[in-house]
């Protein structure tokens, strides 16, 4: 006989599982992130600062602008995290993998470069836009490939649909 309080538990076991299995992966996209922000920040400032493009007071680090640019860039990470999960679940699909990649880098990247614009007195509108998108696929992109590594090993598992 089958006893219909025993599925109530054991869909709340999976579903409990599977926000476990969205947590790790968020954790773990946002680790690779704010890691990969910081990478990113210290070359881009080297060589902004090197080719004289901005005076060093507009490319100092660790300010208030960029502790609030690390917040989002952890919470973007922890979003992404979660929705690359149940983007790719088990297949192989490169356009998946890809497109899931692409959609924050844009999102993120034309969003930094829309206020960029709307500031005066830029140099370079082309490399500013080019190194916003540049930096953003690069952040969501070593996102992907370590959430592919965890996933691969056993770490992370994918989400399975019904």
């Amino acid at each position: 006989m089958l006893d219909i309080n025993n599925i109530g538990d054991t869909n709340n076991t999976k579903s409990m599982l599977e926000r476990l299995e969205s947590l790790k992966a968020a954790i773990f996209a946002s680790s690779c992130t704010i890691l990969t922000f910081v990478i990113t920040t210290q070359l881009k400032n080297y060589l902004l600062k090197r080719f004289s493009i901005f005076s060093f007071e507009q490319i100092n680090i660790f300010t208030w602008h960029w502790w609030i640019s690390a917040g989002v860039v952890l919470l973007s990470g922890f979003l992404f995290g979660v929705t690359y999960r149940y983007i790719i679940r088990s297949d192989n699909n490169l356009q998946l993998d890809a497109g899931g990649v692409m959609a924050f880098a844009l999102v993120r990247g034309l969003a930094q470069a829309d206020i960029k614009l709307a500031l005066p007195n830029h140099i370079n509108y082309i490399l500013l836009l080019t190194i916003a998108l540049a930096e953003n696929i690069f952040l969501f992109g070593f996102a992907a490939f370590g959430l592919r590594i965890a996933i691969r090993t056993g770490w992370i598992k994918t989400f399975k649909s019904n």
